[in-house]
């Protein structure tokens, strides 16, 4: 293959367009070419006078000989699966979110016929027990924004961005979009699928597991597990299995289940996380700031990603899981407690934009060196915000210049909070620790000099922003397994990610791990 790269587009092009435009531009001739495809596309908004689409393209032609000047690149090379397993006994799962869904769906794929257990129900009725939260402040502690099928990703914006460097990511996006996500997440700098597509595509993926034999059991909690015999007898509160291979991908909200493992004795130790508030702007101010106001080009909702490193403390504080266009959506699992986090449609087309504004919590922070004392931090404060809020499930909110001179909002600005059910003005620092207030001021004041308007009085802070990563490591070793034999962590509430392509891209290692073990 040969690499086509920043080719500079200052106008609304289809595909087409762009891979003739490209292959024009690079001399390259239409009867040498076998096949071209767009590999990147990225906004380059960094001179507001010169706000312009950037490409890259693979170009594979007959002869790459006549073409010196371009660079040579190779294929993505696909996932060899290495068959060793020979078991009778089928894979159990538990937790359908990015990472046991992608380690289902390889399974699955080459035959080994998984069982994947969800305490929450499928997406199709999931969505209607999280509708009735937000309505009605009713909660389902089963099935919720953090329980069912999708897991936790299900109701956000649908990110695909990640940290991580691995040859699995581009299967990960590859499945997304065979599964109908839209082609462009397979090229774009910062792909999301929205929620929207996300619920829709999750269907597709549950339909073609079972299809290869794979059984789903909804609305079945996982118990406990107990070695017998040299096998795992896992216990549900409507099933008991036998398997010896239980991968657990399990996401960062569940905490009883973490309770029981350490009750296990499963060694796990204390991982670092973060905690604050989700922030609102108005997207058109953000726009501004990011595009300026001369392009023509029909650009997407604007997003930013802002860091901020505190010198004196060594503390930082970022943005986190930035959803332009969407809403701040209520997350709580458990009665009593309030959370947050952000969701966005594929479109991104509401009123505001919000962000998770972070600061990050270290075993220094914590009051003891118990594995656990991370989970238990992040509850005391979800039952705080749950207090401020006043109940019913109504969330604490307040301006940020309240924020800023520490004092209770008694009005909103030109900025109304999209949480549901409902707010409360309050004055967030009465249950925010002191170092991450403080952090989150000193961030705040320096992201307005990199993003123009981030400092807006009328900003709103919702609280508490709270289950960004697990808060514990459940250790494993180069098997990937765990200290009991059979037994696979997974993904980001195993602490091994961050994020739905992490996640997923855990789920295939692990996946391929268990079939190449005799």
């Amino acid at each position: 293959m040969l690499r086509i790269e920043n080719l500079k587009v200052y106008s609304d092009l289809n595909k087409e367009e762009v891979i003739a435009r490209a292959l024009k531009k690079n001399g390259i001739l239409a009867s040498d070419v076998l096949s071209c495809s767009i590999v990147r596309k990225s906004i380059d908004a960094r001179n507001k006078k010169d706000v312009h689409y950037n490409y890259a393209l693979d170009v594979e032609v007959k002869n790459e000989n006549k073409y010196p000047k371009l660079k040579r690149v190779e294929k993505n090379q696909e996932i060899t699966a290495v068959r060793n397993r020979k078991s009778t006994y089928r894979p159990v799962i538990v937790g359908s979110g990015p990472a046991g869904l992608f380690c289902a769906l390889i399974l699955a794929e080459n035959g080994y016929r998984p069982v994947i257990l969800e305490r929450g129900d499928c997406v199709e009725k999931r969505r209607r027990y999280v509708d009735e939260y937000r309505k009605n402040g009713v909660l389902n502690e089963m099935c919720n924004v953090q329980f069912g099928e999708g897991g936790a990703g299900t109701f956000s914006d649908g990110k695909l961005t990640t940290g991580i460097s691995s040859p699995y990511i581009h299967k990960v996006l590859d499945l997304f979009y065979q599964f109908g996500a839209p082609e462009e997440i397979t090229y774009l700098a910062h792909p999301h699928i929205g929620t929207d597509n996300l619920q829709k595509i999750l269907v597709n993926i549950r339909h073609y597991i079972e299809e290869k034999g794979g059984t789903y059991y909804f609305n079945t909690c996982f118990k406990d597990v107990e070695e017998k015999n040299g096998l795992l007898e896992i216990r549900c509160d409507r099933i008991t299995l036998e398997s010896d291979c239980l991968v657990l991908a399990i996401g960062h909200s569940a905490r009883d289940t973490f309770k029981m493992l350490k009750e296990k004795n499963m060694d796990m130790r204390q991982k670092n996380f973060a905690v604050g508030v989700r922030i609102e702007h108005k997207q058109a101010d953000i726009n501004k700031a990011q595009y300026g106001e001369i392009t023509k080009l029909k650009l997407p909702s604007a997003e930013y990603k802002l860091v901020y490193q505190d010198k004196d403390s060594g503390r930082a504080c970022y943005t986190f899981c930035m959803c332009p266009g969407g809403e701040v959506i209520a997350s709580s699992s458990e009665e009593g407690h309030i959370v947050t986090n952000g969701m966005s449609n594929f479109n991104r087309d509401n009123e505001n934009a919000n962000s998770g504004l972070l600061v990050n919590v270290t075993a220094a922070d914590l009051p003891s060196t118990d594995p656990l004392a991370g989970m238990y931090y992040q509850e005391e404060l979800e039952k705080k915000a749950f207090e401020l809020g006043g109940g019913k499930h109504y969330a604490p909110v307040q301006r940020l210049e309240d924020f800023i001179a520490n004092r209770k909002s008694t009005a909103i600005g030109r900025i109304t909070p999209s949480y549901l059910p409902g707010y409360t003005l309050s004055n967030l620092n009465e249950i925010l620790p002191d170092f991450v207030s403080e952090t989150l001021k000193k961030g705040i004041a320096s992201f307005d000099h990199k993003l123009k308007g981030f400092a807006d009085p009328d900003a709103i802070l919702t609280g508490v922003e709270t289950r960004t990563s697990s808060p514990v490591t459940l250790i494993r070793d180069e098997k990937l397994m765990s200290s009991i034999q059979g037994i696979y962590p997974c993904g980001e509430g195993a602490g091994y990610a961050g994020g739905i392509t992490s996640a997923a891209v855990d789920g295939i290692k692990v996946a391929l791990k268990i079939m190449s073990e005799n």
